[in-house]
Formats: C-alpha cells, sequence, structure tokens
C-alpha cells in the first residue's frame, strides 16, 4: 500500500527551467525555421505537463522595440531531442449544429431532414437572386425531402433596402412560413423593380410594405400585429442574424452552411452536390445517383450563383 499511494517523483523533464544548451538548441531552431530577426529577443518559458505522450509544453516569447508577442506554445520531447508545433482543434461538436436554424422559415424536409442547408442571404443581392432562383429548385428537385433549407438574414450596408426587406419578411414569416417563402420568392425575382421607375429608396420600401401586407392577407395573416410589425421596424433579429453570420467567417453574399460546411461564391451545381451528397452518407443515408463532375481543366457548366456580392464593393 505505501509503496502504490506514496508520492511519484516528478519526470526530470517537466517543472523546471530548460538548462542553458537546451534553451539555445531551441532558439537557434525557431530563429532559423521562422526566420526570426536578430534584434528580436526569445523568452523562453519552463517546461509543463502536455496532454500530448512524451512531450512537454513550452512557452515562447517575443519582444523587440518594447512591444511583446502573444505566447506561442511549441512541444519539446522529454528526451530534449524534438521540437514540435502543431494546432489542435476542437470537434466534438457536430457541424450542423453549428449554424442555428431555429426559429426560422424552412422548406424542402422536415425538421429531422438529414441534411440542413443554412443560406445567409441579402434580398438586394443579385447574386442571391440567381443562386435562389437556380440552386434551391435543384436541390429540391434532387434531394426531396432529404435536405431542409433556413434563410438567414445578411444585409449588406451597400444595399439600401436590404434591411427593410429583411425585417418585412420576418413579420410575415413569425406568422406564416409558407408566406415567408412566397415572399422572398418574389422579392428575389423583382429586385430590380423595387425602387419603381424613379429608383428610390422610399419607392422601395413602400413597395416591399405593401407586398408584405398582401401577402399577409392571402395567408390571412393577423393584420393588426402584422401591421404593427412593419411600422416597427425593429432591426434587433436581423442584427443579431448579421452577427452570428460574422462570427462564422462570412464576409459576402450568399453564403451556403450544408451540415455546417461553409459554401460561398461561384460554384457548378455539381459540386453543391457532392457537398450534400457527402452530408447525407456522413449522416447514414444513401444520396441519389450521382453526378458526373466536369474535368477542373475542362468546360465547366453554368455556375449555381455568380461571384459573391461582398460587402466591400457592389
Amino acid at each position: 500500500m505505501l509503496a502504490t499511494a506514496g508520492c511519484h517523483a516528478q519526470s526530470p523533464s517537466t517543472g523546471g527551467k530548460l538548462p542553458p544548451e537546451l534553451a539555445r538548441r531551441v532558439e537557434i531552431m525557431i530563429r532559423s525555421r521562422a526566420s526570426i530577426p536578430p534584434n528580436y529577443e526569445m523568452v523562453i518559458g519552463p517546461r509543463t505537463r502536455s496532454d500530448v505522450p512524451g512531450f512537454d509544453e513550452i512557452t515562447v516569447l517575443f519582444s523587440a522595440e518594447g512591444k511583446t508577442s502573444k505566447p506561442m506554445n511549441f512541444l519539446l520531447s522529454s528526451d530534449g531531442k524534438t521540437l514540435a508545433q502543431f494546432s489542435k482543434f476542437d470537434i466534438s461538436q457536430d457541424p450542423k449544429t453549428m449554424v442555428s436554424a431555429e426559429g426560422r422559415p424552412a422548406r424542402g424536409g422536415p425538421a429531422n431532414a438529414p441534411v440542413l442547408i443554412v443560406g445567409f442571404d441579402d434580398l438586394e443581392c443579385p447574386f442571391c437572386s440567381r443562386m435562389h432562383a437556380a440552386l434551391f429548385p435543384a436541390l429540391l428537385e434532387r434531394y426531396k425531402d432529404q435536405v431542409r433549407i433556413v434563410y438567414r438574414d445578411f444585409p449588406l450596408d451597400q444595399h439600401p433596402w436590404a434591411m427593410r426587406a429583411a425585417i418585412d419578411s420576418n413579420c410575415l414569416g413569425a406568422q406564416s412560413p409558407e408566406g415567408y417563402w412566397n415572399l422572398v420568392d418574389y422579392i428575389h425575382s423583382h429586385a430590380a423593380d423595387m425602387g419603381g421607375a424613379e429608383k428610390t429608396l422610399a419607392k422601395a420600401n413602400e413597395t416591399l410594405d405593401t407586398l408584405t401586407r398582401e401577402e399577409g392577407k392571402r395567408q390571412k395573416a393577423n393584420e393588426t400585429t402584422l401591421n404593427a410589425c412593419i411600422e416597427k421596424q425593429d432591426d434587433s433579429a436581423v442584427r443579431a442574424s448579421m452577427e452570428m453570420g460574422s462570427k462564422l467567417g462570412v464576409e459576402a453574399t450568399p453564403a451556403l452552411f450544408i451540415n455546417g460546411e461553409r459554401l460561398e461564391g461561384a460554384l457548378p451545381v455539381e459540386y453543391v452536390y457532392r457537398m450534400v451528397d457527402n452530408a447525407l452518407v456522413a449522416a447514414g443515408h444513401t444520396p441519389p445517383p450521382p453526378v458526373t463532375l466536369p474535368p477542373l481543366n475542362g468546360p465547366r457548366p453554368p455556375a449555381a450563383a455568380q461571384p459573391s456580392d461582398h460587402t466591400s464593393s457592389e
């Protein structure tokens, strides 16, 4: 009992400052591999235990002209003969759950569909309109109820009526998912007409409000509630959606997340099919018969979406 429960000796490789000769070898290796200028001072911290068997962790700081870098972590083998550096990523979370579809109107398959496609959309974005018209009908035709499609709002600053469109469509979507999609379909297909002949923001806003109210009547939505929402123009939910997109790395529209895998910009629809097929297989489902992909250096079919509409330009 005394032998098994007593104190264990600490490995001689951990818990202390590196010997000068070993610290010099570490410093020379880092300087040569990373081309560190000679005016940068390096401070190598003591060994600490790591979760990699056979290796301890050391922290290195760089300083010059009174400024100090963020700490960089390296692994040093127990025998002091190997220096390593690698990045560790947490993949414990299902990527599908990283992009929330909660509370959003959906089309396509049921809530438990094996593939969830979340699109960050700008209703004034011409590239979004082209993708909306071409890609989603093709996806629903090919995959039927295996895919569920949700839009999240990401109106860009350079599109003056995009925020209004997002708010109005959400006002209707709160009462009628079908009405939401009917309105989104119409706006995307008639975006060029929103400003009327005079192409003014006031006319665009007026048209959007009218379209929303008319679709609300068709869906038998509560008129008082819908009108109050349109008049209030509360953008908090849209801003929250934009913040979510930014945290996920969205910088342009359209942007899709297929079970958590991001897709931006122009790709032939066959490559989107491949991403969906891979997501189906990973979820334990059989995709439809494969589509032949074009050679990478050969002719390419028309893209499912044109180049992304970036926040920095029209």
